[in-house]
């Protein structure tokens, strides 16, 4: 079982549900080190007191909050572990919402809640069967490394999965970001849809690091003196510019459905043509140039023939 990271419990109304928190994923990256390159000596950083110079072991080191610019004063963990928060050591269960009301860009991390203690297991599959019912996910208020934090409370299988929130005034507003108003027709929208449906899966379990995999590879090799491996063919994919939408629209369509072994003859949309109005201003302009151009030939001609001898 992955180690607690947290001791406390669930606060829900006026049941309490003592609790341990775990990690509910796994960082596989894969670390380097900082090095000379000279003769890969480790270049490790060193926390030095920038009033003596020496080196600090970390346990010499506390923190302190600023009272001037050319003054600190210390504070303790336990002097912050006192202070009079009511989620200091609770999970505290403050509402329930919709699961479909909340903004996935406030959501970060993701915890397990464990059972602490065989006390806990009737209130805990209490809160469990409560959520599932619902259909509702629960907003809790925390606080862990020194700051008060929001989160939310829903149910992954037998387990229930705490996970940690932004406060909304955390969230930048994208509205700056937003581009500016594009013209898009109806087929071009129908053909993206399309090409979603295409790549439409029930299941994303089968995904891997690429990156990774690859980067173990290369490790491996040069780890046994062998030559790096080379990319093949086709493998790095250049970004291209988009010329024709819906020609790219198209080619993606066709490769997806490609890929699942699909073939749909009436899936690729041809190209649009003009608008009838519009075609018929073009030709309602060149009529005119037209019917003028052929009565000067006609003048020309005649001009140029010879009167025939008496």
């Amino acid at each position: 079982m992955p180690s607690t990271i947290w001791s406390g419990a669930i606060s829900f109304g006026l049941v309490t549900i003592p609790i341990k928190v775990v990690g509910a994923t796994e960082d596989h990256s894969i670390r380097f080190h900082q090095v000379h390159l000279e003769d890969m000596g480790r270049v490790r950083t060193r926390k030095l007191c920038e009033i003596d110079g020496e080196v600090v072991p970390q346990e010499d080191i506390g923190k302190g909050y600023e009272l001037t610019k050319d003054e600190t004063g210390p504070i303790t963990d336990a002097e912050l572990d006192q202070m009079p928060l009511p989620t200091a050591k609770a999970i505290e269960i403050v509402a329930f919402v919709d699961a479909d009301t909340i903004d996935p860009v406030r959501i970060g991390d993701s915890y397990y809640l464990a059972i602490d203690g065989q006390v806990a297991a009737k209130p805990y599959t209490l809160l469990r069967k409560a959520l599932e019912r619902s259909d509702k996910v629960a907003i809790a208020k925390f606080a862990w490394h020194n700051r008060e934090r929001l989160g939310l409370l829903r149910v992954r299988d037998d387990a229930i999965v705490l996970h940690a929130m932004r406060w909304p005034d955390e969230i930048r507003d994208p509205a700056e970001l937003a581009p500016k108003k594009a013209e898009l027709d109806e087929k071009e929208i129908e053909q993206a849809v399309e090409l979603a449906d295409s790549m439409t899966i029930d299941d994303i379990s089968g995904f891997r690091d690429a990156y990774r995999d690859a980067l173990e590879e290369l490790i491996e090799a040069k780890t046994e003196g062998k030559e790096a491996p080379q990319p093949t063919e086709g493998e790095a994919q250049q970004p291209s510019q988009v010329v024709d939408l819906m020609a790219a629209l198209n080619a993606s369509v066709q490769k997806a459905r490609e890929s699942r072994g699909e073939t749909d003859e009436h899936a690729t949309v041809h190209e649009m043509k003009p608008r009838k109005k519009r075609a018929a201003k073009k030709t309602a302009k060149k009529a005119p140039a037209k019917r003028a151009a052929a009565k000067k030939t006609t003048g020309k001609k005649a001009a140029c023939r010879k009167p025939r001898s008496a």
